[in-house]
């Protein structure tokens, strides 16, 4: 997934005094309140969205046994999944999708305190899938939808003749467009009535995941950004966090273990 934004150069930075630094501040605070307030309306219009009503018993495999989509809201109202690349017969899961799903245990209890349970899917068979769960550490819920049509209806898997006959064009992020896997990453959010019926929300692809990647809004406070200099791969640094060779602020992994996945909007 490539989530590259323009960086700023700390060579030669500006250096000016606190008056005229705080001068500048609250003119930058000024367009951070209109993003706020952006981001706030953008908001309220995907709550107004309308809902699509799920048709399809689609039927996942989870550690209790075959569930279907409505069993897996726990009670609550609300069910948001995250679209995690592990393919069948993938060695390891996808590392983009790794550092998303870092940020998940801590804010499960929160979410769940929403009316909000948080649910990790993949194509990978459940054994596959619990293997690389354990090696991470990883304590969220994760099920299967191998079998199922699930991750293809929702445009996250791609089966092989249609992505060699589309010679790697795929329908991804409501377009037809160039996508280097069979798997894709995503967010899809779902709502059940009294009566039990589950009605399709949201989905968002491409940066539209960056919503999981906290990390990356704690670095875009920092003066040296997302430090991400490869514009076509911009993910090309991040590690399953097993596998980082140093903490050393120096560190730069090598770019050929970089991410499987990659998106521009």
């Amino acid at each position: 997934m490539n989530t590259a934004i323009a960086e700023t150069s700390t060579a030669n930075h500006p250096v000016v005094s606190k008056d005229r630094w705080l001068a500048q501040r609250k003119a930058l605070l000024a367009r951070e309140k209109e993003l706020t307030h952006l981001r706030d309306q953008i908001a309220r219009e995907r709550r107004a969205l309308p809902w699509t009503r799920i048709a399809k018993n689609y039927v996942f495999d989870a550690p209790e046994g075959p569930r279907a989509l409505a069993d897996l809201f726990e009670g609550r109202r609300q069910l948001l999944v995250q679209h995690f690349m592990l393919g069948p017969d993938w060695e390891q899961g996808c590392p983009s999708c790794s550092y998303m799903s870092d940020h998940l245990d801590g804010m499960k209890v929160h979410l769940e305190n929403r009316d909000v349970t948080l649910l990790v899917v993949s194509r990978a068979p459940l054994a596959e899938i619990e293997r690389f769960r354990q090696r991470m550490g990883w304590q969220f819920r994760w099920v299967s939808s191998h079998g199922s049509d699930f991750n293809y209806d929702f445009n996250v898997s791609f089966k092989p003749q249609e992505w060699a006959e589309g010679k790697g064009e795929v329908y991804y992020n409501y377009s037809v467009r160039p996508f280097p896997a069979q798997e894709a990453p995503g967010i899809s959010v779902f709502y059940k009535d009294d009566a039990g019926n589950v009605f399709h929300t949201y989905s968002t692809y491409e940066r539209g995941v960056e919503a999981m990647m906290g990390a990356y809004s704690l670095l875009d406070l920092t003066p040296k950004g997302r430090d991400e200099p490869n514009p076509v791969h911009a993910m090309d640094w991040v590690r399953h966090h097993d596998r980082y060779e140093s903490s050393s602020p120096a560190a730069k992994p090598a770019a050929a273990a970089g991410s499987c996945c990659h998106a521009s909007d």
